[in-house]
């Protein structure tokens, strides 16, 4: 077994070479515009990321950031249980320092907390995603907006029109077990153009299989760098906090998809810049991986192995997944 430092050194470099090829698809194949507002840092840090959850795709925006800053192998998610069952992705999203939560009276505070502090005692790179949503915004199902803002109603907090009220269980812990470790939160709003139907009501974001069949012409990044100093220390304030960032995000995203303002629609209201991610970031990785596979498919044994790691890599990682929850 290697050293938990080392191990995560080895790790962290698969994993980039590994997302360099998924960004490869999802960059430079679909051609897709990529503006990013405010400041995103160029060099590495540790953080955790906060956005805003509509489609499958926002986990890859957390990726292309994170390229930006040479930081992709640093990149660990906060995910939903059910998706530690996902074939090998599960498992292997669980070894790499994501970290799998159950919503309400289920959350594993002790669990989570731990394993965060292993990864910081071990002195882990850190870019920990998380969107507080906990589900998807999808203005097709009303009814999951409506429970979201009778909620927020009933709590007393402002009432959101285009993100659902955040919860706060799984921000606080994280922030506050790695309090001495982060150098900041990034605070990060997306929007996908072209996501208004034609009488200019807003729709789905796009799913994975759509932005890959080149439906989503541009997307907008707003970032904004909070640190660490300047996030209330104790749950019931930091909830407070979480909830006006996220209606700073519904003032945003009301006037991207409502102003009346040619000029200020579709846009979020700073200056942007076009970031063009490099061929050279992507296509070696693509041609490694690329390369490896094909090698393997064209031989029978190589087939065979490749459908046994399917197979047994999911039962053995579903299994290992449920013994460690």
């Amino acid at each position: 077994m290697l050293p938990t430092r080392i191990y995560h050194q080895v790790d962290d470099r698969l994993y980039t070479l590994y997302q360099s090829m998924v960004l490869f698809f999802f960059e430079n194949y679909t051609g897709v515009q990529v503006l990013i507002y405010g400041d995103l840092p160029k060099n590495k840090e540790n953080v955790v990321y906060l956005s805003n959850h509509q489609s499958t795709v926002d986990w890859i925006i957390a990726d292309m950031l994170a390229i930006r800053q040479n930081s992709l192998g640093h990149v660990r998610y906060v995910l939903k249980d059910g998706l530690k069952f996902l074939p090998l992705y599960g498992w292997y999203f669980s070894q790499h320092g994501g970290i799998y939560v159950k919503r309400s009276a289920n959350f594993n505070e002790k669990g989570m907390r731990n394993k965060l502090l292993d990864q910081v005692n071990a002195k882990v790179p850190m870019y920990l995603v998380i969107f507080p949503e906990g589900t998807r915004y999808n203005p097709e199902l009303p009814k999951v907006l409506a429970d979201s803002q009778a909620f927020a109603h009933k709590e007393g907090l402002a009432v959101l029109k285009h993100v659902l009220t955040p919860r706060i269980k799984a921000t606080h812990v994280a922030i506050d077990s790695t309090q001495e470790y982060l150098d900041a939160v990034y605070d990060v709003t997306v929007a996908y153009e072209g996501t208004l139907d034609s009488k200019g009501n807003r729709k789905e974001a796009p799913s994975m299989t759509e932005f890959l069949c080149k439906e989503c012409p541009k997307i907008h990044v707003l970032i904004e760098r909070i640190a660490r100093k300047d996030i209330p220390g104790e749950q019931i304030f930091m909830r407070r906090w979480l909830h006006e960032r996220f209606a700073i995000k519904d003032k945003l995203l009301t006037q991207f998809y409502e102003s009346e303002d040619p000029e200020r629609r579709c846009r979020f209201p700073q200056k942007c810049v076009h970031s063009k991610l490099s061929l050279k970031k992507t296509f070696p990785s693509l041609l490694i991986l690329g390369g490896l596979t094909a090698t393997m498919l064209l031989t029978v044994s190589g087939r065979k192995l490749y459908v046994m790691t399917w197979i047994y890599g999911t039962l053995i990682g579903c299994l290992w997944v449920s013994v460690r929850a």
